[in-house]
């Protein structure tokens, strides 16, 4: 495995306090992407945090605006991640599919790929750049463009269950399925369109709980304790 990208959710990143996001997780986080870019693993990562907006609308606020402020959520919030990387040790950039300024810079697959050979760990913000796609969306695109190995989902539960095991507490957990049983089943690992996009494009997707200690590095060097989604 030479290339992952890895999805942070937001809630996830959020640890005990439940909102924002806790630095001390965010930090271990990082520390573990650290011990893989010093072994030559190349990282991209997605941060979630936009759904506060992103698909909201009202009498003031319509959809695409929503979703607009949601995408530049999602650039604040890779901003603020990126920095806890650096202050580790690690180089980061920021790229994103429209002009933010001096604030990171504009997407290309060569971009991106230049800075993986640099050993930078890339950060995808803003989504697709469009409304009405979401960030699982995004992930999956900018994996199919760079060519990564695997998707790693990081989220605050440990994999894919038949159905919410904060619901159900006799749901039941996959260990390894399908694409094509996850767009059947609408099991929500991401969302249609996402899933749809990673079926068509042979994209596997691993789903994994980032409060498990060491998770990141275990889900990489075959430790791994959640739900593999295969194509």
């Amino acid at each position: 495995m030479q290339r992952i990208l890895l999805k942070l959710s937001g809630e996830a990143l959020a640890g005990e306090k439940k909102t924002g996001f806790d630095e001390e997780t965010v930090r271990g986080v990082a520390l573990q992407v650290k011990q893989l870019t010093d072994e030559g693993i190349q990282v991209g990562i997605v941060t979630g945090g936009g759904n506060f907006w992103r698909g909201r609308s009202s009498e003031s606020i319509d959809r695409t605006k929503a979703d607009q402020i949601g995408m530049l959520a999602t650039v604040m919030n890779c901003i603020y991640v990126s920095e806890i990387f650096r202050s580790v040790g690690m180089r980061t950039a920021v790229l994103t599919p429209f002009t933010c300024g001096s604030f990171t810079s504009l997407f290309s697959k060569d971009r991106a790929n230049k800075y993986f050979d640099e050993g930078t760990v890339v950060f995808f913000a803003g989504g697709t750049g469009h409304p009405y796609f979401s960030t699982d969306t995004g992930v999956v695109l900018r994996a199919i463009e760079v060519e990564a190995d695997v998707i790693l989902l990081a989220k605050s539960i440990d994999g894919v269950y038949d159905s919410d095991p904060k619901l159900n507490p006799d749901a039941r957990k996959y260990d390894e399925l399908t694409i094509d049983e996850v767009v059947t089943q609408d099991l929500q690992v991401v969302d249609m369109t996402a899933s749809i996009l990673a079926r068509d494009n042979k994209m596997p997707m691993w789903v994994f709980g980032l409060n498990e200690e060491n998770s990141i590095v275990n889900a990489v060097k075959g430790k791994f304790h959640g739900t593999k989604v295969t194509v």
